[in-house]
C-alpha cells in the first residue's frame, strides 16, 4: 500500500523573484521527470516581502524556458509557520540561511543550503551560497540554473529517504 503521506519542500531566497522560484521549478520539474510520485509538493519564498505578489523576473524565466523549465510561482514572504510546516527548507545563501535560523531561534537541521546537496558537499558550513543573479546578465542567471540542476539529484534522493521514514 503505497504511502498518503507528502514531503514538503521550501526553496527560500532574498526577493523570491530570481533562485527560489528557479529552485522550485526546475526540482518539480525534476522529480516529475525522475521520481514518479506526487507525493514531494513544492514551493518558495523570500526574506523579504518587497515583490511580493510579482511573477519570476523575465530574464530567469527566460533562461529557465530555454532549458525546458516553466516558472509560474508569484513571490511571498517566508513566514514563521512555513519554518514549522515544511519538512525541507531550502536556502540559497548563506545570508537567506542566517535570516531562516534566526526566525527559529537557530540551526534547525531541516534548514539547508542548497549547496549541500551538490556533489561534494553536505553541510552548512562549507556548502556553496547561490550567488544573486538580480544585478548582473544572463551568465548569472545560467549559473543560478547549473547549481540547481546538480542538486536535484541528492536532493531527491533525500526527500524520498524523508517519504520512506514517516
Amino acid at each position: 500500500m503505497k504511502s498518503t503521506h507528502k514531503i514538503s519542500v521550501l526553496f527560500v531566497c532574498m526577493g523570491n523573484i530570481c533562485r527560489s522560484p528557479a529552485g522550485a521549478g526546475v526540482f518539480q520539474h525534476y522529480v516529475e521527470k525522475n521520481a514518479g510520485t506526487d507525493q514531494i509538493q513544492i514551493d518558495s519564498a523570500g526574506t523579504i516581502a518587497y515583490h511580493a505578489g510579482a511573477p519570476t523576473d523575465v530574464r530567469m524565466r527566460e533562461v529557465a524556458r530555454q532549458r525546458g523549465y516553466t516558472l509560474l510561482s508569484r513571490a511571498r514572504k517566508v513566514t514563521h509557520h512555513d519554518l514549522d510546516i515544511f519538512d525541507l527548507v531550502v536556502a540559497m545563501d548563506s545570508h537567506n540561511l542566517i535570516e531562516l535560523e534566526a526566525m527559529t531561534g537557530g540551526p534547525q537541521q531541516h534548514i539547508r543550503l542548497l549547496g549541500t546537496f551538490i556533489n561534494g558537499y553536505n553541510s552548512n558550513a562549507n556548502a556553496p551560497s547561490v550567488p544573486d543573479p538580480y544585478y548582473g546578465g544572463t551568465t548569472g542567471f545560467e549559473q543560478v540554473l547549473d547549481m540547481i540542476e546538480s542538486a536535484c539529484p541528492r536532493l531527491l534522493a533525500h526527500c524520498l529517504d524523508l517519504l520512506n521514514n514517516t
